[in-house]
């Protein structure tokens, strides 16, 4: 089964409305490449990342001279031919290489006849929990879907999510608004939702101060961790110092380095594991072992993920054995999805891990090629400018705005 040709093909799915965040905004859409391996044999593997354009899909085309020829079982070579630590000073290839490892287990494990997991030493279980991904959200232009911002809005927005999916955990994106307003929307949440956990990630951007005072204000709550509450290894140390929930991160520890420094110095009580910002599933899956040799938490993160990057969190939740917390999914908010079948099911805020070869997903080439016309006319997006803020820039820490009602400008263009 060696490879014989690489394709790369962005494409572009719409969201039920525009998500906000504290560094700017989902403009109604998710922008993502499906990495496609090819074998002498004419079989594909498929793999996905973040984003897309012609830099994207030629970035994964110029590799076809490392890899022509090579057997995607050897996952090491792999990770030496495409993510060399050193080259790496001059080419950043993370993410190219996480979606090529991808592919190369879905491909192997489609030629075994194994899943993707056992290729990692096998499932533990068999069913991954998600948690509810709360958003304020500008209105969707046509349908009119989303406009949460209020308290009761997002307490009405998770009682939606939770009869549809049955999610137990909920998790606000929180930093777009003022800190005190994160703090009466989570609180309004506990007491909605009493025997639910919660997470609050305002994405960095508070300073240490705010982030302190905010974990006392929450801290009586259901909290299962505090994740980004600041930026970098040491604001995170010195907010654990004066909070008693855990922290987490999926910003600041993304690499071994990193890991072995949070470690080392007791920085951060939770990291989250993502199949493409670690490099891949294996890289991911790594980590996760370190994490349960030192006894530190483990979770999945989401980076906005269609359902090839999903089943990659599947059968990374699947394998590791110290996953303790519901995984994130940014998934619900799609309309849609680019495999067969349509978008895997929810049942009692969990997902059942792929029971076929590999990924256990296969694409459907005609909603690929669909939604690849799609981005052709719509672009992408700069995920770190906020069309409903004009002008309007991230910086870190900064001023939030104390009344959402001061900022409700409409979301400008389409939402898909």
């Amino acid at each position: 089964m060696p490879i014989v040709d690489l394709r790369a093909t962005t494409i572009t799915v719409p969201l039920e409305a525009p998500l906000r965040h504290s560094m700017g905004a989902h403009w109604g859409r998710f922008v993502r490449t499906i990495v496609e391996v090819i074998d002498d044999q004419g079989r594909s593997g498929f793999g996905e990342m973040g984003g897309g354009g012609e830099s994207a899909e030629n970035a994964v085309r110029s590799l076809l001279p490392y890899l022509k020829g090579h057997d995607p079982l050897q996952l090491e070579q792999l990770r030496w031919k495409i993510m060399n630590p050193t080259a790496s000073l001059y080419n950043n290839r993370v993410q190219v290489h996480a979606a090529l490892e991808m592919a190369c287990l879905d491909l192997a494990g489609k030629t075994l006849g194994v899943r993707a997991c056992d290729l990692l030493g096998g499932a533990v279980r068999e069913r991954i929990p998600f948690a509810s991904y709360l958003f304020y959200r500008y209105a969707d232009q046509v349908t009119g879907t989303g406009g949460e911002t209020t308290a009761d809005d997002m307490v009405a927005h998770a009682r939606d999510l939770k009869a549809k999916y049955g999610f137990k955990t909920h998790k606000l994106k929180g930093g777009h608004f003022a800190p005190d307003h994160d703090v009466d929307v989570l609180h309004a949440l506990g007491a909605a939702f009493p025997c639910d956990g919660l997470r609050l990630d305002p994405n960095g951007a508070w300073s240490v101060e705010q982030a302190i005072r905010v974990g006392h204000a929450i801290e009586r709550l259901n909290n299962e961790y505090f994740e980004d509450p600041t930026w970098g290894l040491e604001g995170m140390r010195r907010v654990r110092q004066f909070v008693r929930i855990p922290t987490a991160t999926n910003t600041v520890v993304v690499n071994f380095e990193q890991l072995a420094q949070s470690i080392r110095h007791d920085l951060v009580d939770v990291i989250l594991l993502d199949t493409t910002f670690w490099g891949g599933l294996r890289q991911a899956y790594k980590a996760g072992t370190v994490l349960e040799t030192f006894q530190y938490g483990a979770s999945v993160h989401s980076s906005g993920e269609l359902g090839v990057q999903l089943a990659s969190m599947l059968h990374l939740g699947a394998a590791l054995p110290n996953l303790s917390f519901a995984a994130d999914a940014h998934y619900h908010h799609l309309t849609d999805d680019i495999i067969v079948g349509g978008k895997m099911t929810y049942r009692d805020g969990m997902i059942d891990v792929p029971k076929g070869p590999g990924l256990g997903v296969e694409v459907d080439r005609e909603k690929l090629a669909c939604y690849a016309e799609l981005f052709k006319e719509l672009g992408g997006y700069a995920y770190d400018r906020d069309p409903g803020r004009p002008g309007w820039y991230s910086t870190l820490p900064e001023f939030r705005f104390a009344d959402p009602a001061l900022k409700q400008a409409p979301m400008g263009g389409p939402s898909r």
